[in-house]
């Protein structure tokens, strides 16, 4: 098995109140239905670890649904951070690290994202480059289909 890493930063101003946009990027049920490829997030019962468990993905001919925790620490409406922390014993094939960070400016709310997903394939290494592209592009499909959707689920009011 061989880790693989690929990443991402994306920010925008959203037109829409910080309360609102923090009160949907803490709802591990709400994120789990806005984001693609995604079967469900569970929240643990303290909030402080959430479940992913996503949909059949496919790199290079593998398919994989992979699980995976992430700590969550929460600053109050300015910074959401996660890191991949498993269960003790467990192996996660795949995890997640970065963060959500918002802040008001004219306009609306500036929101900006840093992720690193890590995922561990019976690939040789020499694969690295082909594995990252595929990555990109599904972390790609991913972040545009979740902007859609949150902007679509703030717009309902």
């Amino acid at each position: 098995m061989a880790v693989f890493s690929s990443t991402t930063k994306a920010e925008a101003v959203v037109p829409h109140d910080r309360a609102r946009i923090w009160d949907a990027l803490v709802d591990a049920s709400l994120v789990g239905r806005m984001t693609p490829f995604v079967k469900r997030i569970e929240a643990s019962p303290s909030g402080e670890h959430w479940v992913w468990s996503m949909t059949g993905l496919e790199v290079m001919g593998i398919g994989f649904s992979p699980t995976f925790t992430e700590r969550m620490t929460l600053k109050d409406q300015e910074r959401i951070e996660f890191e991949h922390d498993p269960p003790s014993g467990a192996k996660e094939r795949a995890g997640v690290t970065g963060w959500y960070d918002l802040r008001d400016v004219e306009g609306g709310t500036r929101l900006e994202t840093s992720l690193e997903v890590c995922i561990s394939l019976p690939l040789p290494r020499a694969a690295g480059p082909a594995v990252r592209s595929a990555m990109k592009g599904v972390m790609a499909t991913m972040g545009d289909r979740f902007s859609k959707n949150l902007l679509a689920h703030l717009a309902k009011g």
